[in-house]
Formats: structure tokens, sequence, C-alpha cells
């Protein structure tokens, strides 16, 4: 990337700054919840439009596709729309809906994560339309649906339905402005006991589910101080996070008890290697319980089903890979700075680009992840602008591919 263009991108994003903050407080103060993003898709679209993209298509799924370019190399920008419910309203002290701006900082409801990353990537197409794209290059804006119910399932769709196979995939979940190169997997497992009901009065005519499931819970617990460390990605961890049960009755002993467990999954390991765990404790084999992956089948807002299982792969790359080499090398010519390169604590589409289908992927987003989720949601400003430059630097970097 020569001189002239560092500087042409940096003075443009200061220069679409303020348009850049107007586009997400339009996206936050649309609410956006999984399967309900259809009101922020067209939003999205009109900016597209007006930016100047080549070519906005809106996928049978419901996410937007904006192309500029059709050069052979593709580089794909990934940015979810959909966002989580705002919780307990008494603890936001704004408008999680208005996208206030304060002291350069926007707060709402998926400022952080992650409609930050999304208006950013769609001003940045709107540099690149200006100081053009490299003629070998196709650059894609995606603003994926239904991520915060189901991680990487809208790439499932766009890379086997949609057929869009990019050479690189960056995902503009917060980082910080910091390099991410993976992210620990994750899954979704049922425990279930059978028990026999009886009346209450008389427990001892029956055979308890619950009193079959505190072993194995106990033994869970256990499990997860001995599960695989990493050194980059960190410890595997299992943990109980919900826990039910049946009866024909208040007044009767339990005749099934179910358990849910958030298993998160380091470098190494697998559904299977997980599912193995589960079954060999003593406990699940005494009380010859059951165990299953659950399966997400929600519809989008267009109405289309799209079943996956619910086992997000772990996915990473080693800081020599080409991809993590160009997004340093680019970091470095526009900002004049050595960047930190890490990864996510949480789940990202990362799980299906490079977890499912091993495409290149990195991270690099405006925000803090530590806002994700929480009443005080917020994207510094200065935040967007150097992300349009990273973003449309990247573009211009050598050997991305």
């Amino acid at each position: 990337m020569d001189e002239s263009i560092r500087s042409k991108i940096k003075s443009l994003a200061e220069q679409y700054t303020d348009s850049t903050v107007q586009f997400l407080r339009d996206m936050i103060a649309i609410p956006s919840v999984s399967c309900e993003e259809e009101g922020v898709i067209q939003r999205i679209k009109a900016e597209m439009k007006a930016v100047g993209f080549d070519e906005v298509t809106i996928d049978p799924m419901g996410n937007i596709l904006g192309r500029m370019g059709s050069g052979k190399r593709i580089i794909a920008f990934d940015a979810h729309v959909d966002t989580v419910d705002v919780g307990n309203p008494d603890l936001w002290e704004v408008d999680p809906f208005k996208g206030k701006l304060e002291d350069g900082i926007i707060y709402g409801r998926g400022a952080s994560d992650m409609e930050g990353g999304m208006a950013a990537i769609v001003y940045a197409g709107k540099i690149l339309k200006e100081i053009g794209i490299p003629e070998d290059v196709t650059v894609y804006a995606v603003g994926s649906v239904q991520e915060e119910d189901c991680d990487g399932l809208c790439w499932q769709y766009i890379y086997n339905e949609d057929k869009l196979r990019p050479d690189l995939v960056v995902i503009t979940e917060p980082t910080n402005l910091n390099i991410y190169r993976g992210h620990r997997g994750r899954m979704e497992i049922e425990v279930e006991t059978a028990g026999i009901s009886c009346h209450g009065s008389a427990p001892e005519r029956g055979d308890n589910a619950i009193y079959k499931m505190a072993p194995i819970i106990e033994e869970i617990e256990k499990l997860n101080n001995r599960l695989t460390y990493d050194p980059f990605l960190g410890k595997g961890t299992v943990t109980i996070s919900h826990i039910r049960s049946s009866a024909p009755s208040l007044c009767s002993v339990a005749d099934g008890c179910t358990i849910h467990l958030d298993r998160r999954l380091t470098a190494g390991e697998t559904d299977e290697s997980a599912l193995d765990e589960i079954r060999n404790l003593p406990s699940f084999k005494k009380a010859n319980a059951r165990l299953r992956v659950l399966e997400y089948d929600t519809p989008s807002y267009t109405g289309l089903r799209y079943p996956t299982r619910k086992y997000y792969p772990t996915w990473h790359f080693e800081e020599e890979h080409p991809a993590v080499e160009a997004a340093v090398r680019s970091y470095q010519n526009i900002f004049d700075a050595e960047p930190t390169v890490d990864k996510w604590t949480f789940s990202t589409n990362g799980v299906a680009t490079a977890g499912m289908f091993g495409i290149p992927t990195i991270g690099f987003g405006p925000a803090n992840e530590i806002y994700a989720h929480g009443p005080q949601d917020q994207c510094p400003v200065e935040h967007l602008t150097k992300a349009m430059m990273f973003y449309a630097a990247l573009v211009w970097e050598e050997g991305w591919k």
C-alpha cells in the first residue's frame, strides 16, 4: 500500500466519521433481537445503496450482502446485526434505543455487539468506492442474522446456499481495535435421567430421577477442573446452566430430570471427545442416563428454517499464518504502531467460517467486548474511524490470500 492510498484512507475515514456515527445511531434505534432483524436489514440496505455498493442482495435467510469489485480474490467483512434483548430496563442509565452520543461515546443496545462493526464496514466500502479497489479483489460487506441465537448458522447458509467462498473473512465483533486470531468453541448438551413417579407421601414406592441426577452433577463439577488447557485459547470448561424435572404433580416423585450443559472447547477438543467425557462418568453409567447435543431449528425473520446441531467448533490460526501477518502489516501501515494480537473470550461466526469451512479468518472490530450484552453497551466514535481505516487498508494489503 503506497503512501497516497494510505493518506486518502485516513483522510476519508475522518471525513465520513459523522455519517458513520449517525448510521450506527439509526441502527441502534431499530430493535433487532435475533429473528426480528428485518427493520435493521432494510436500513442497512438503504445505506449500502446510498454509499455506492455495486450490488446489494438480501438472501432467503435474510442476510444482507453488499458487493464491491469483481476480482477473483474475495474478502468478506462480517457483522451480525441481531442483538440480545435489553434485559432489566432499570439497569440502563440511557434509553437503549436512542443511540445517545456523549463525550465521544455512542450508547445503546448493539453499539458494541455489534452494529458498530456494521457501520464501519459499510463506510469502509464508501472509502474504497472513492479510492478504488484492486482489480483482482472483490469486497463483501455482510450483515448476518441470528448469530446471537446460533453463532455461525448464517455463514453455514451463506457458504452452502449462497455459494459465497471468500479467501479471507474478517469478523468485526468487538476487539477493542486489536487483531484476534481465534477463540474456543462450544456446544450445548443435555443429560437426562429417568425415574418412576409415585405419590410423594410414600417416596419409597418410586424411583426419583432428581436423586439419580445428583451424583452426575457432582461429577460434572469435578470434571471441569481437569479439562484440557491450551496456552493460547485457555482451558476447556463445562458448567450446568439449567436444571428441570418432570412429575405428575408437586406431590409426586420426579420421573424425569434434565440438566443443560454449557461446554466450552479449547484446542484439541471435539464434540465426540466432550460427549465421551460425560458418558464415562461412573454416575452417568450407574444411572443409565442419556445425553444429546441440542439442535437449533428456529425460523429466521423471513420464515426460513435451516436446522443445525448446536456444536460450534474451536478455531484459531497461528501468528505466522498469512492472513494474520497481513492483518498485522495493515495495522502497522495505517497506524504506525504495533497491534495486540489476541483472542475472543466469547464465540463468533468464526465457528463456521474457520471452524467448519477452514476459511482464513481474523477479527478486528470497534468497541470493547466487556460491554457486550450489558446495560453499558457502547462504542467510542474514535473506534469507528480507526476501524474504517483498518478495513480499507486491509483490502489493499498484499498477501492476505
